[in-house]
């Protein structure tokens, strides 16, 4: 039984750098994966703070891409070669969700990460997550697009008020 979550980790920052890609070269790429791959990170935390919660998901599986790709407008490429994409049953919507909250509000970053400290993974080191929480100029010019409030406003509402209840804000107060 795997209590891994990397499978779901590796998935949704592939499809969140995908679905909002770097802006630049080589470097923006890398830059733009770490801030995508941190992101999900934290995200796959909180929703699975303990082993025995990454551990059913490992049995489970996190649902797919599907409704993420509809929701973006990917369904074309994701009809591909079933094979060619199957790292998409590897998906999380909720960690993608999730983490699109992270990426465009970085003070609910910033509480997400301190919120780590109650599950089973990390003690919610903020230096562990600097790109994400203290993005530079070239972090940001990197990740325009998966940085971009608006642009992620319909992944990140998906799930948004779920984020906020396991992070204890009033979702009033929020918005």
């Amino acid at each position: 039984m795997q209590a891994d979550l990397s499978p779901v980790i590796a998935a949704t920052t592939h499809w969140l750098t995908r679905a909002y890609p770097p802006v630049g070269g080589a470097l923006a790429a890398a830059l733009c994966e770490v801030q995508a791959r941190q992101a999900v990170t934290v995200a796959a935390w909180l929703r699975y703070p303990t082993t025995m919660d990454a551990a059913l998901v490992g049995v489970a599986g996190p649902g797919g891409s599907a409704r993420l790709d509809r929701v973006t407008g990917a369904e074309a490429d994701a009809d591909r070669d079933a094979e060619e994409h199957a790292w998409r049953t590897w998906v999380d919507e909720v960690v993608a969700s999730w983490a699109a909250c992270l990426l465009g509000d970085p003070d609910l970053a910033a509480r997400a990460v301190a919120g780590l400290a109650r599950g089973e993974h990390s003690t919610g080191s903020a230096a562990a997550f600097r790109r994400l929480l203290a993005p530079d100029t070239t972090d940001r010019s990197a990740a325009a697009l998966l940085r971009h409030p608006d642009l992620l406003a319909a992944v990140a509402d998906l799930h948004r008020g779920e984020l906020l209840d396991r992070l204890g804000w009033d979702e009033a107060l929020v918005a």
